[in-house]
């Protein structure tokens, strides 16, 4: 019979862990800066790293405005979203790939026996479509996406939700975070957060999460989480 086996850190007992998706578990920014691109650049406009910035970890619609606004364009949100996504399949067909630690972490959370949940800005068709490529689906006892939420992260909404779908206290969540946007929606939960900052985020505020590490199977999550 398998035992969980709660993570203790600073005086907590944690008895989940928490993905986010794009820019943590798999490539996807780096995909999604090729559609962003090749978007614009049909419009006459270029996607820059602040308008990355601006739009990474939110939910389509929330980013899409955010792209339409900055640019002034006349497409409405549905149509690029459209757009979007027949970009974006094509790109996932060939290139999409696991981040490096993803495997190893994975286990080590699996050999601990806790729950693993997933909260994704990604609707649930594309999440869907990512995990099944690399047979990760049912690794995941509760999944929530960015269709499922009124209000997409910085709000807490996700987590609060992907919290009582694994049957624990949002406070008693490990959570792993990769955007700015992201990992403020989960420490605003309550979660123990850690921040996973990719190439986008370097240069990014992380002072509201509670460990900022380079990799997935950084040797530091293992010796603070005993």
């Amino acid at each position: 019979m398998s035992v969980l086996k709660p993570i203790a850190v600073a005086g907590r007992s944690l008895r989940a862990v928490v993905f986010d998706m794009d820019g943590l578990m798999f490539n996807t920014e780096d995909l999604y800066d090729l559609v962003g691109q090749a978007m614009l650049e049909r419009r006459g406009h270029q996607f820059d790293l602040d308008l990355k910035l601006r739009m990474m970890g939110r939910t389509a619609n929330a980013a899409f405005e955010i792209m339409r606004q900055a640019c002034n364009l006349s497409e409405s949100i549905d149509e690029l979203k459209r757009e979007n996504d027949e970009l974006f399949m094509r790109l996932l067909e060939t290139k999409l790939e696991k981040l490096p630690g993803l495997d190893n972490l994975m286990h080590w959370i699996a050999g601990r026996f806790l729950p693993l949940g997933l909260a994704t800005s990604s609707r649930r068709f594309l999440a869907e479509y990512k995990l099944e490529r690399y047979q990760l689906t049912t690794k995941f006892r509760a999944i929530v996406t960015g269709d499922e939420v009124r209000h997409g992260k910085p709000d807490p909404e996700i987590y609060f939700l992907v919290a009582n779908r694994l049957g624990v206290e949002p406070t008693e969540m490990l959570v792993f975070e990769d955007s700015v946007v992201g990992s403020t929606a989960a420490a605003a939960s309550g979660a123990f957060t850690v921040a996973v900052p990719g190439k986008h985020g370097t240069s990014q505020d992380y002072s509201h999460v509670n460990l900022v590490v380079e990799r997935l199977d950084s040797p530091t999550i293992r010796e603070m989480f005993t």
